[in-house]
């Protein structure tokens, strides 16, 4: 139960986040509002992640990697951000590492 508890924070913190790019530095401000659900519930249901007994470092680690990636790759399909062989050369070297903590 705590993959989905993490897994359902990872989706609420994206639309935290992509709410506020959205907002256009809160110019548009119909975004504030899904900006502070999407975040209220991510660290809602990450306390539930870690209440069902995920560690919290594994928790913050796949949480904070995973939000990094997809949103680089959703701000790039949605606003064409950019996405350079460096920043894809992050995603994986994050991604090691997430696999490294979660290996212990």
């Amino acid at each position: 139960m705590s993959y989905l508890w993490l897994a359902l924070a990872i989706t609420a913190e994206l639309t935290g986040t992509l709410s506020m790019r959205a907002s256009d530095g809160f110019r548009r401000r119909c975004w504030l509002v899904p900006m502070g659900l999407g975040y209220i519930a991510s660290f809602g249901f990450l306390a539930l992640a870690l209440a069902a007994g995920m560690p919290v470092g594994a928790a913050y680690a796949v949480w904070s990697a995973v939000g990094i990636v997809l949103v680089a790759l959703l701000a790039r399909a949605i606003w064409r951000d950019p996405l350079t062989l460096r920043m894809t050369m992050g995603f994986a070297i994050i991604t090691l590492g997430v696999v490294l903590v979660e290996l212990g």
